[in-house]
């Protein structure tokens, strides 16, 4: 049993982690995160271990603990965040505020395979989540992981019943060989522009052109996607997308698409116009990421070819979390604009 006043706590706008080891038999304990905090390692203290961390660059702090080591999830802190690289523990700071549609009613929906609506075969495992009256089409990069670890079906649920989007099916993408798919790759937006998009329009009314959701690289093939074939696409939602350059990510050059990606970021800043009809866009990034001076750059660059971009930002990191909990408002308003 954790003594109460050894468990990891917020003490004003700090954080305080605790490690209890009675016996101090560690020899090393420090923390990981996805961020640049500095100086991540624990002081002795009695009855373990404490690392005090001040002017955190987010208000929802994710992390491992690190003893001797091995990492793990804090054993002082019951709170718990799913990823694709398994659970992190999470501590918010008093200015956050969870989205309010968490707790907020929700339609029903089916979930139906692509070959069970279509005859079309692709390589792309695609599975489509349907409420009733459902005529309009969301396609989601990462799907699978988007509604598990970001509440991407619970967000979509919950907006219908609320009345701020109208029915609409979620076609969920797994990325399959997701680096070499989403790095800007011809081929994978050949066969989701003319192959899975024409399959599920015609598999069921629809009303308008679709909306193409993608998170990090998943936005950067999102992007590559709609600025290659416009005409598919009735907006964009990207989130923290990976649009690399040389200045701005240096530390991304061993990414073994670095060339791909680079090439196409270059290809859509060397642009003075985008296609007459080349969709909206809403973009959304966390404060404390690394991806935010590429996607400011996008965003300012996308305005000025003529398209028309929301930008929406937090104070968060690179994380399922971060992008959940920017999906409202931002996504919400740019879906109710692009169908109105």
């Amino acid at each position: 049993m954790i003594e109460a006043a050894f468990r990891t706590a917020v003490d004003g706008e700090a954080v305080v982690v605790r490690v209890p080891d009675p016996d101090h038999a560690a020899g090393t304990v420090t923390l990981w995160s996805d961020l640049e905090l500095g100086d991540t390692t624990f002081t002795r203290v009695d009855g373990g271990w404490e690392l005090r961390l001040s002017d955190l660059p987010v208000d929802l702090l994710e992390y491992l603990v690190s003893v001797d080591g091995d990492l793990a999830p804090d054993a002082t802190n019951p709170q718990r965040v799913d990823g694709a690289f398994g659970a992190h523990s999470w501590v918010a700071l008093p200015d956050y505020r969870p989205p309010a549609w968490l707790d907020a009613p929700k339609v029903d929906g089916e979930l139906r395979n692509l070959s069970e609506l279509s005859d079309v075969e692709v390589d792309v495992d695609v599975v489509v989540w349907e409420p009733p009256g459902a005529e309009h089409l969301i396609l989601a990069h990462d799907g699978p992981e988007m509604a598990a670890y970001g509440g991407l079906l619970d967000f979509v649920a919950a907006s219908i019943a609320a009345g701020t989007i109208p029915p609409t099916r979620v076609a969920l993408l797994d990325p399959g060989p997701r680096n070499q798919r989403y790095s800007a790759n011809p081929e994978y937006a050949a066969t989701l522009s003319d192959e899975i998009v024409p399959a599920l329009l015609a598999a069921a009314p629809t009303v308008a052109y679709p909306v193409l959701l993608g998170q990090s690289l998943g936005g950067v093939a999102a992007l590559h996607a709609a600025w290659t074939t416009p005409r598919r696409y009735a907006g964009l939602l990207i989130q923290s997308g990976s649009f690399f350059t040389p200045d701005l990510d240096p530390q991304e050059s061993g990414y073994e698409f670095w060339d791909e990606v680079t090439g196409f970021v270059a290809s859509v800043l060397a642009a003075s116009r985008a296609a007459p009809d080349a969709p909206a866009v809403a973009m959304t990034c966390g404060s404390a990421e690394e991806n935010l001076a590429n996607n400011r750059l996008m965003r300012d660059h996308l305005t000025s070819t003529g398209l028309e971009v929301a930008w929406g930002e937090t104070r968060q990191a690179h994380t399922w979390t971060c992008w959940r909990d920017l999906l409202d408002p931002h996504v919400t308003g740019r879906l109710r604009k692009v169908w109105s």
